[in-house]
């Protein structure tokens, strides 16, 4: 635990992290992870797209203990379109299967705020009870660039948070 510790404070946190490994390039052809989103509560702040190891102990862990272990993490950040289709790219470091996060950062402080920011899986299942597994987030990109949707969820009770239409 200690050199966990150790590991996180070795690189300050940043919300640059992950960000020139994850941004997609014109035209990508390489694995890279198109995502719709779909069902945001409105056009407001900021939508940040992690990629992680697809593993419960990886998913959604520091991005400093990631990349000091040497870990897949990617992150990219875009403010919310004002109209249209939402779409975002992020890059994959090889084909295989990842954990993937996407939050919907409503007031744009970089933080997620439990009563007014939505997050999405690609499972797109109602989330309850604290963090998902990976398993809930699971989703595999061949070598070039794979479409997946994924749903915005939004507090829906005290401890879930669901799409708005459910």
């Amino acid at each position: 635990m200690m050199s966990l510790l150790l590991l996180a404070a070795a690189v300050q946190s940043s919300p640059d992290l992950g960000k020139a490994e994850g941004q997609c390039r014109a035209n990508e052809q390489g694995p890279a992870f198109l995502v719709d989103v779909t069902g945001l509560k409105d056009r407001e702040g900021l939508l940040k797209l992690e990629l992680y190891p697809a593993t419960d102990k990886d998913f959604l862990a520091d991005d400093n203990v990631l990349i000091n272990a040497g870990k897949t993490f990617r992150r990219v950040e875009i403010r919310v379109p004002q109209s249209g289709p939402v779409q975002m790219c992020i890059r994959a470091p090889s084909a295989g299967t990842y954990a993937l996060s996407l939050l919907h950062d409503r007031d744009g402080n970089h933080k997620m705020g439990l009563s007014v920011d939505g997050i999405g899986f690609p499972a797109n299942k109602k989330a309850c009870w604290g963090q998902p597994k990976a398993s809930a987030a699971r989703a595999t990109v061949g070598n070039g660039p794979t479409r997946i949707n994924i749903v915005m969820m939004y507090r829906s009770q005290v401890v879930c948070f669901a799409p708005l239409n459910d």
